[in-house]
């Protein structure tokens, strides 16, 4: 399947509130002054404690998508997969993650992988296949200091 899910497991919902510098520019500097108020990191990316999970992401067929190795990901439950959205999803014996579509014509879904080195999955009913839930977020670090 190329992509694996490891260390899944509930959000557990606790309150982390941080300091949150408004207009933040990729040129100019900002002046430290637009620091103006404090959010909930948890109530941002987790919308329903209950049905949410966390897990780490194994293999490299998301990363044209910025879906990385190593990367966390957030996965809701509780939201039904439209077409377009990344899932976590099990099919015939392993867990993967890939972009869902549903293919009308064929009437099928497809799993697609965003890395040229693998192909796209093609599901029916012959598979034992379930779409485990959506991806809302991901976790990625870009500081070389791990």
């Amino acid at each position: 399947m190329s992509e694996r899910l490891s260390n899944i497991s509930a959000a557990e919902p606790s309150s982390i509130e941080l300091t949150l510098a408004e207009h933040l520019h990729a040129g100019f500097p900002s002046p430290a002054a637009d620091i103006t108020e404090r959010i909930d990191i948890s109530q941002i990316i987790i919308r329903h404690p209950e049905t949410t999970f966390f897990a780490r992401i194994e293999g490299d067929s998301m990363q044209d998508v910025g879906i990385f190795s190593g990367d966390l990901v957030v996965i809701d439950r509780s939201l039904t997969a439209k077409d377009g959205d990344f899932v976590a999803a099990y099919i015939d014996g392993e867990f993967t993650v890939k972009e869902y579509r549903f293919d009308k014509k064929e009437n099928c879904a497809w799993l697609i992988p965003h890395n040229p080195k693998y192909q796209r999955i093609r599901v029916n009913e012959e598979n034992d296949f379930v779409i485990w839930g959506v991806l809302t977020h991901t976790i990625h670090n870009l500081s070389s200091k791990q």
